[in-house]
């Protein structure tokens, strides 16, 4: 009984009770953000103050968006699930000279207030259109079984 004992109370003594914290992106951005100015901080200022941004938008390579997502352990009692501490976002837009348009700050309190588009996309060709004729050839030659020719003896 004893044995059983003191097995457990090794392995509880043996579990680290500090808090495992995981850091992505940039640190502290709400901080450093508050040093850029609209309309008078350019490209280099940005990258001197955060670096390079985590991506940077599909559709227009003036908007960078800058990443902060912080997660830590929870109790022991959880068993090493972790919890969302910080998960900040800054978007900065810049003009085609490379000045400071404008930037948004989206922390976990205010993501419910974004926004979104609810226009749909058309899907863009027509069954009778020449683009959608050329890829239909291209899939069914692609699909079509290979056939192999006889050679004369």
């Amino acid at each position: 009984m004893y044995k059983y004992f003191i097995l457990i109370l090794l392995f509880i003594t043996s579990c680290s009770t500090n808090k495992v914290v995981t850091n992505h992106g940039t640190h502290l951005i709400i901080e450093k953000s508050k040093k850029l100015i609209v309309n008078e901080s350019n490209k280099n200022d940005i990258m001197n103050t955060l670096g390079p941004p985590s991506s940077k938008s599909t559709f227009d390579e003036n908007i960078w968006i800058y990443i902060e997502r912080r997660k830590e352990s929870t109790s022991i009692f959880t068993l090493g699930k972790r919890e969302l501490k910080k998960n900040n976002v800054l978007v900065v837009k810049l003009d085609n000279y490379g000045i400071l348009k404008e930037k948004n700050i989206y922390d976990l309190n205010n993501y419910n207030d974004l926004k979104f588009s609810q226009t749909l996309t058309s899907q863009g060709y027509e069954k009778n259109s020449y683009v959608y004729n050329v890829l239909t050839s291209l899939r069914n030659k692609i699909n079509a079984p290979i056939t192999k020719k006889r050679t004369k003896k």
